[in-house]
């Protein structure tokens, strides 16, 4: 089964995906695969630019590995805003699309706290769009405190 998880940064999508994927799932995150082609002492939530783009590079080559295992093992996604032509992708291979939201203003206050500030931007934006979300979309709360 592949599991797209989207939300806001800073909203505990890895947090979910960690209380439920096993170890042998397949993982693709763009921090963490961020974190692993950055230098010693880099950021955890790195924004610099080369970085991301290699990331990228790196998470859409694993997508397209991932998705022809999809019978052996589960695979899970982080997605933040996927666009529409991402979502029909995704709905073509069967995928459950969660959003993990806390609230806006618990996701605010932990980005002030843990991210760097132009993430905020991007918590606004998918707030934004919100009101604009597809049906296809399971939406879950995670409480303040499990994150």
């Amino acid at each position: 089964m592949l599991y797209v998880v989207t939300g806001p940064p800073a909203a505990g999508k890895s947090t979910w995906i960690t209380a439920r994927a096993k170890p042998s799932d397949i993982v693709i995150d763009l921090d963490r695969i961020t974190q692993a082609l950055t230098g010693p002492g880099a950021p955890a939530w790195s924004q610099e630019p080369i970085a991301l783009k290699v990331a990228h590079r790196a998470r859409y080559a694993a997508i397209d590995e991932a998705v022809k295992h999809l019978d052996a093992t589960d695979v899970y996604l982080i997605h933040t805003m996927p666009t529409p032509k991402w979502r029909a992708r995704y709905r073509r291979y069967g995928a459950e699309i969660i959003a993990v939201d806390p609230g806006r203003e618990i996701v605010m206050q932990r980005i002030a706290e843990m991210r760097a500030p132009g993430l905020q931007a991007v918590a606004t934006r998918w707030y934004a769009q919100q009101a604009k979300r597809p049906r296809d979309v399971t939406t879950t709360h995670q409480p303040s405190r499990a994150w």
